[in-house]
């Protein structure tokens, strides 16, 4: 290419992650973050259909890494060029994709949008990969219309959709997610209400996250907006906690 044209090229690519002024550098006198886009720079030059990113921002600290994620998004948005993202965060895959697949063993789970894959995972891998997650094992008692029942190994009966199971009488995995859980539940909010018993509480800033015993597992977690007035949950007191059955699906068992 003709020295103008690879000008223009690279003043375009610098511009693109916001280092038009840093051209005349070297990568040494660069910050962390700056390095880290000289190396998007660098793909983006050659404008090519698709991208390769492998754990890009892994060697990065966490506020410095978050911000790579926005400016990387929004150099794809005003491309319009394909990135295939590896990564082993799981919140990273949510904040930057479009489509995400997940892999097990080199074969793909489940591939769909961030909030598809989060609210509907469709076994118990991807259930547990992505995002905070409870499960509780039962035995599956009874389907009917896309709802089945579970009974739990203390007895208890859990309503569910019936999302990834075998024959009555198999092995099921209940997936729920913590934000999904209502303490001291209103009447008719949810249709699998139990007594837990708090275990640990720790506090979050925006909010608390409370480990309770709940049916004989005691690593059930309850996310708790701090908005919410529960001054009253102390480690070792007991409390009403419920679900619909519209958020726990039942899966194939782990």
């Amino acid at each position: 290419m003709g020295k103008a044209d690879i000008e223009t090229r690279v003043k375009r690519a610098l511009d693109m992650v916001e280092l038009g002024s840093f051209g005349d550098r070297r990568p040494a006198q660069l910050s962390g973050g700056q390095q880290q886009r000289v190396a998007v720079a660098r793909a983006l030059v050659f404008e090519p259909d698709l991208i390769l990113m492998d754990e890009p921002l892994g060697a990065l600290d966490k506020n410095l890494r978050e911000q790579m994620q926005y400016e990387i998004k929004h150099i794809h948005e005003r491309l319009g060029v394909t990135v295939v993202y590896v990564t082993h965060d799981q919140s990273e895959a949510l904040t930057m994709s479009n489509r995400i697949a997940v892999f097990n063993d080199g074969v793909i789970q489940q591939l769909a949008p961030p909030t598809e894959l989060y609210e509907k995972p469709i076994n118990s891998f991807v259930a547990q990969f992505i995002g905070e997650n409870n499960k509780l094992s039962g035995t599956l008692q009874s389907t009917q219309d896309g709802v089945c029942t579970v009974r739990l190994p203390t007895g208890e009966l859990v309503t569910a959709l019936d999302i990834n199971t075998d024959d009555i009488g198999k092995e099921s995995t209940l997936s729920l997610r913590p934000e999904r859980v209502f303490l001291d539940p209103v009447e008719g909010q949810c249709d699998n209400v139990f007594t837990g018993k708090v275990e640990e509480v720790i506090y979050l800033g925006d909010h608390k996250r409370v480990r309770m015993n709940v049916c004989g597992h005691n690593e059930f977690i309850v996310k708790v907006p701090n908005s919410t007035d529960n001054k009253g949950l102390q480690v070792g007191g007991t409390a009403a906690i419920g679900w619909s059955s519209k958020d726990c699906r039942a899966l194939d068992p782990i």
